[in-house]
């Protein structure tokens, strides 16, 4: 390694250590020696980083006590905050390029449907419903926890699924990501330790980072988390929350077993766990799965779903279940961050929710999805790549690939012919996926992508 190279290196180290707010600003740097020594440089080429970092404006020297992080520090970074990954299992890679792709391209790494599987004519009958609105509902805030009428509804749909809430333990959000957001800000400081599925839906590590969150996984399994290693982590870590998927599991496709479910319930009991369950594919499914919330009666099971993957990605809403205090104090952090809630976007909802066309919606939905599921199995079988499990319901296949292909340089030759894909590694906090993919069956029947498939495994399997 050549001495400008050493520099940069030192350099890239307090960086991140700053970007991260492992070193604050005004926190004192470490000494030459020691850093010298933590690196395995000499003392001179710290010296030079140090000199460089001074000169940028991003450290200050004090002669006689030492180098210290300017005032203005950069800004937070969560790319430097995470792990060091190669960027196509960066949990922002999938997003971006899925947000990013446009009409043209294809995305079957992506997580949700394509716009023409939305029901567009409910919701222009929603829209013009709404443009004849008295003004309070096109101009005004909404209240505090949300429109009153679209809160009993969903009240109503979770008791479907076995859940009992009332009204007023149900807050509307913009999004169930915004849910999740909230719920970090009311329950977590900057440390604490929070438990997810390994693999999980990749954002949550993105999120929990942005909450200065230390993470830790447990490997799942077609029932649930494995139970055995749940158990150790718990009592090993003791983490405030759990974020998992109880019905439909993002990426896996599996679903909680009842008796998973009890076991892990009676553990967050005895440790003091409070778990997030996030239930946004709920209208997929055709048989009601278990919910901890249900069997834990929202004391230590916070439900949360939106209405962004059936109905539409771009009219955002979103709600937490909750028991009563935890309510109040979610509703006045909601006020702090948001103000008012998106009054029109619910209106919205509940217009095309209480529409009688929504329920035929869903149910043909869910034939079609059932569909794809087996025609994107059967071509994907035929490549070699095999999914993991053969999911109940929902939109994802979780699969490995053959011949221990890296999923990563595959998603960068498919990148390259306009195709997203989502490997595993994004979804996987240990980095133990590297040859699994995650494949949204509604957006994996273009001919096209098994061809680029093909070409792009090794020895051009198939």
């Amino acid at each position: 390694m050549s001495e400008g190279t050493r520099v940069a290196m030192v350099m890239a180290t307090i960086g991140q250590r700053i970007s991260g707010r492992n070193l604050t600003p005004g926190a004192k740097l470490p000494s030459l020696r020691q850093l010298a020594v933590t690196l395995k440089v000499s003392t001179s080429t710290v010296v030079e980083a140090y000199e460089r970092l001074v000169a940028e404006g991003a450290i200050v020297s004090r002669p006689g006590s030492g180098f210290y992080v300017a005032n203005q520090a950069a800004p937070f970074s969560l790319a430097e905050a995470g792990p060091k990954l190669d960027r196509a299992v960066d949990p922002f890679w999938v997003s971006r390029q899925s947000l990013e792709a446009g009409d043209g391209g294809l995305k079957p790494g992506c997580g949700w449907l394509p716009s023409s599987w939305f029901p567009e004519e409910s919701i222009r009958r929603g829209l013009r419903t709404l443009s004849r609105a008295k003004s309070p509902v096109l101009a005004d805030y909404g209240t505090p926890l949300g429109l009153p009428p679209l809160r009993q509804l969903i009240a109503r749909r979770m008791a479907e699924r076995g859940i009992e809430a009332s009204p007023d333990q149900i807050m509307l959000t913009e999004s169930g990501t915004q849910a999740i957001d909230l719920l970090c800000r009311f329950f977590l400081e900057p440390g604490d330790t929070v438990l997810v599925d390994d693999p999980c839906y990749f954002n949550f590590h993105a999120l929990l980072r942005a909450h200065r969150a230390k993470i830790v996984g447990v490997p799942y399994t077609p029932s649930g988390p494995n139970i055995e290693a749940f158990s150790r982590t718990v009592s090993e870590h003791r983490p405030r929350l759990y974020i998992t998927n109880s019905a439909i599991h993002n990426p896996t496709g599996a679903v909680l077993s009842p008796v998973t479910a009890h076991r892990v319930l009676k553990l967050a009991d005895q440790f003091g766990l409070t778990i997030i369950e996030d239930d946004i594919f709920a209208d997929f499914e055709h048989t009601a799965a278990p919910r901890l919330a249900a069997f834990d009666g929202l004391e230590r099971v916070i439900h949360i779903g939106s209405f962004s993957k059936t109905l539409s990605a771009s009219a955002r809403c979103g709600f937490v279940a909750a028991r009563p205090e935890w309510i109040e104090g979610l509703t006045d952090l909601k006020i702090a961050t948001t103000f008012g809630g998106g009054r029109l976007n619910a209106e919205l909802v509940l217009n095309v929710l209480s529409d009688g066309s929504y329920r035929k919606h869903v149910e043909a939905l869910r034939s079609r999805l059932s569909q794809a599921m087996f025609e994107v199995s059967a071509r994907l079988r035929s490549l070699g790549i095999v999914p993991w499990l053969e999911p109940q319901a929902g939109m994802f296949l979780w699969c490995r690939l053959p011949d221990d292909a890296d999923a990563a340089d595959v998603a960068r030759a498919a990148l390259e012919r306009n195709i997203v894909l989502a490997p595993g590694n994004a979804f996987s906090l240990s980095q133990s996926a590297g040859n699994f993919m995650r494949f949204n069956v509604s957006q994996t029947l273009d001919p096209r992508i098994f061809e680029v498939l093909r070409l792009a495994l090794p020895r051009g399997r198939g």
